[in-house]
């Protein structure tokens, strides 16, 4: 297509409706919250809301609201006493394939600055064990106000690179949360301009594969593991589930998402990838309203 930009052009032959896709880049996405429930009952959330002007309308996934206001949602008393995290409605998906449950040990390999890990520790009641990791001191402490903010108890924070975490007690669930180029995030601008764009990245599917092996070898066997990334590039997706499926002895999972998704793929420009693949998840911005996103759910035979 002749107003396709070029870091996209080699997507659109997988991407459905991509003339919708496309003319959906120019438009804002809407703003999403989680509430809290670990710091009040939630009806004492949604009327302090209401108070501040916030309204409010139902995703259809637990404690996800669309949020519709005046104010920037950080600057809302809700915020500051911890009753709400703004993310985008997406960013629960690698969360909800996970399914952790209460009491039991699970990493967050990627954490900061902590949406996911703090929705692992409501899912598990603020009970067990959450081990949040990143690898950056600037990005541990975004990561560790918000856990203080919204009052979880149940969560380590740890300083580690990623692929040398020390191995100790297999964790029950691991969620690798990948540094990605955030294709899902791309908007374009008035002059056609490609706006949250990021450059000088050329060595993402090393790394994404270097993570997602580490990660599955820290899984107790029969454990879960999900890997996740908010990116369209199939380089930085199936090629790694696929390299992973490869070195492992792992196995992909079916899952169906509570938004609308399409099957991963097994090819991609003359590559072609483990037929499991297909059991991956893909989630297109046009399709439901917010960040694009990959995962995959793959468990340790």
């Amino acid at each position: 297509m002749e107003d396709a930009p070029s870091p996209l052009a080699s997507y659109l032959d997988f991407i459905p409706d991509p003339e919708e896709y496309l003319g959906s880049l120019t438009d804002f996405l809407p703003p999403y919250i989680r509430i809290n429930p670990i710091k009040a009952p939630v009806s004492r959330i949604l009327g302090l809301l209401q108070e501040e002007g916030v309204r409010l309308a139902d995703t259809g996934i637990s404690w996800f609201y669309q949020a519709a206001s005046s104010r920037v949602l950080g600057s809302l008393r809700a915020y500051h006493l911890g009753y709400i995290y703004p993310q985008a409605l997406s960013s629960a998906l690698p969360v909800l394939a996970l399914d952790p449950e209460p009491g039991e040990l699970v990493l967050d390999m990627c954490a900061a600055p902590g949406g996911k890990a703090t929705h692992i520790s409501q899912l598990m009641d603020d009970t067990g064990t959450v081990v949040a990791n990143d690898r950056k001191y600037r990005r541990i402490t975004a990561l560790t106000a918000n856990i203080k903010r919204l009052g979880i108890t149940n969560t380590v924070v740890t300083l580690n690179s990623r692929t040398i975490l020390p191995a100790g007690q297999p964790f029950d669930r691991v969620l690798v949360d990948a540094p990605c180029s955030g294709e899902g995030r791309y908007r374009i601008g008035p002059h056609r301009e490609i706006i949250h764009r990021k450059r000088g990245r050329t060595d993402l599917p090393a790394i994404q594969k270097g993570l997602l092996v580490k990660a599955f070898d820290l899984v107790k066997p029969g454990g879960m593991l999900v890997y996740s990334t908010c990116t369209i590039n199939p380089l930085e997706n199936e090629a790694v589930v696929h390299h992973l499926l490869q070195q492992r002895s792992a196995r992909l999972l079916p899952w169906t998402p509570p938004l609308e998704w399409s099957p991963g793929l097994t090819e991609f420009m003359g590559k072609e990838y483990d037929t499991s693949c297909r059991l991956c998840r893909r989630f297109y911005p046009h399709r439901i309203r917010s960040v694009g996103f990959f995962l995959a759910r793959i468990v340790k035979v």
